[in-house]
């Protein structure tokens, strides 16, 4: 893909070398993405402070005081901090135009990056949790080693797959601006046992709509674009969603599939719902809630 350096995002909020206060464990372990997301769940069901179980500590906060400054950005630290800050602002300009014209206001998240751990609105965090949002306080939080990750364990390399991490989590601000989030939680808390269930249709929504994105960057696509995109890079971000998907994972770690234990969807349904919003360009197309 092609984008142009430009600064730093308006909306980046730098709190690498801050620490992050051991983050979320679990007999001795990282409690993994998985289970940050069950524990969120359970929280809000419940209106208990799971977290809290595992360690975690006082659950639901804002963020700590820095701890310390940011180390020194090498030049290509400073590129890729350039990059995601240019991904960010891209898809949320991208969200505020399409909600504005259905007379929806969006209030833009913030993009925190960090290394480590780091301390957010819905408790602490580990690094190897990888990307995640925290609606409790509106913000994106990534360690950017996450795309190396990305890129040697699970095989999807690439600027525009790293940008599709981007541009899911963004995803699920969406979500939130729209009340969807609250609305599935309503759900969860009327039928405990579809909670697992409903948390994958969220995760399927949110490869939609980062697909919704891909779409308007491949119609804006020209010689004198600041970000383009051709057939390549749409191949590698398909490739990235798939990657991820659960059982994929599952195979990698255990060497079997348990769907019953899925939170974000097969990489075959991560890959369809992204390419659902990528043909269409059209977020009501992304209802993954209807049907089986």
């Amino acid at each position: 893909m092609r984008w142009t350096p430009g600064g730093r995002s308006a909306d980046l909020e730098d709190r690498r070398g801050e620490g992050g206060g051991g983050g979320f464990r679990l007999g001795g372990g990282g409690l993994g993405i998985g289970g940050f997301i069950v524990l969120l769940l359970l929280s809000f069901i419940f209106k208990r402070n799971f977290f809290a179980l595992v360690g975690a500590g006082g659950g639901p906060s804002g963020p700590s005081a820095a701890t310390g400054t940011p180390p020194a950005t090498s030049p290509q630290e400073e590129r890729m901090i350039q990059f995601v800050s240019a991904m960010f602002d891209d898809v949320q300009n991208t969200w505020q135009q399409q909600l504005t014209a259905s007379n929806v206001r969006y209030q833009h998240a913030k993009l925190d990056i960090f290394t480590d751990g780091v301390r957010t609105g819905c408790g602490n965090a580990q690094a190897a949790m990888g990307p995640f949002y925290c609606p409790v306080d509106q913000k994106v939080y990534i360690d950017l080693a996450f795309y190396n990750e990305l890129k040697d364990r699970f095989g999807a390399p690439g600027e525009f797959a790293q940008a599709y991490v981007l541009a899911h989590e963004v995803g699920h601000h969406v979500q939130h601006e729209l009340g969807i989030d609250s609305k599935v939680r309503q759900a969860q808390e009327q039928d405990p046992s579809s909670a697992n269930q409903l948390s994958v249709r969220l995760e399927l929504q949110a490869d939609c709509f980062a697909g919704v994105w891909a779409h308007s960057v491949k119609q804006r696509s020209t010689d004198k674009s600041q970000i383009a995109i051709d057939d390549n890079d749409v191949e590698a971000a398909l490739n990235a969603a798939a990657a991820v998907g659960d059982d994929h994972i599952q195979k990698q770690t255990t060497g079997g599939v348990n769907p019953e234990t899925w939170t974000h969807g097969s990489s075959k349904q991560r890959a369809q719902w992204f390419r659902t919003g990528l043909d269409s360009g059209d977020a009501s197309r992304c209802d993954t809630f209807a049907g089986s």
